[in-house]
């Protein structure tokens, strides 16, 4: 049984609206952003893009992004009009990061609240089993809620910290017209090859 009110408070930055990560309604649509569908990433020196693509649906569920030796996983949801998700969010990480034998401590970052875990890995051919730091980000936007995983030199160095959030704060959301329930992950597409358009 959960112990979080159904309405929680929203979870963003005081300056979101003018530092982000953006509603489309506050960006200027003629930057060069990469079209991801409900997200949309300005292009910058350095910065590699991937699609995570589930298995059996093949429906892009994340973009990844490794940037300043780190990486950064965005996921866009729907959320209501008024409350938040990320209190619930926070929760929720909190008790998978236990359940798979990990540590995780809250604190305040640069984004507001944010959980330091670490995770759990799996020894592969290339690495021994350990773990992982990763750092939980999120922000509560109008009718969608952005959720952050960082991983590599920025859960440890302030310096790429600071160009992993920055990065994340430039995202654009667009969570369309279209009615979804909260927490159903906003359509994710591949961007357009140039001259395709």
């Amino acid at each position: 049984m959960s112990d979080v009110s159904p309405a929680s408070p929203k979870s963003a930055p005081e300056d979101r609206a003018t530092e982000g990560p953006f509603d489309e309604s506050e960006v200027n649509p003629v930057r060069p952003y990469i079209d991801l569908g409900a997200i949309k990433v300005l292009p910058r020196e350095g910065l590699n893009l991937r699609l995570e693509v589930e298995e059996q649906t093949k429906r892009i569920v994340a973009v990844g992004l490794d940037y300043a030796g780190s990486t950064l996983q965005v996921q866009p949801f729907a959320a209501p009009r008024t409350t938040g998700l990320w209190e619930e969010t926070r929760e929720q990480i909190r008790q998978q990061v236990r359940q798979q034998g990990g540590r995780v401590e809250e604190r305040t970052g640069p984004l507001g609240p944010e959980l330091l875990a670490e995770v759990p890995v799996a020894a592969t051919a290339d690495a021994a089993a350990g773990m992982r730091l990763a750092r939980f980000v999120g922000v509560d936007g109008p009718r969608w809620f952005l959720r952050g995983v960082i991983g590599g030199a920025a859960t440890a160095d302030v310096g790429a910290a600071a160009q992993v959030e920055a990065l994340f704060r430039s995202l654009v959301v667009v969570r369309g017209s279209v009615p979804m329930p909260p927490r159903d992950l906003i359509p994710l597409k591949m961007p357009a090859t140039p001259g395709s358009a």
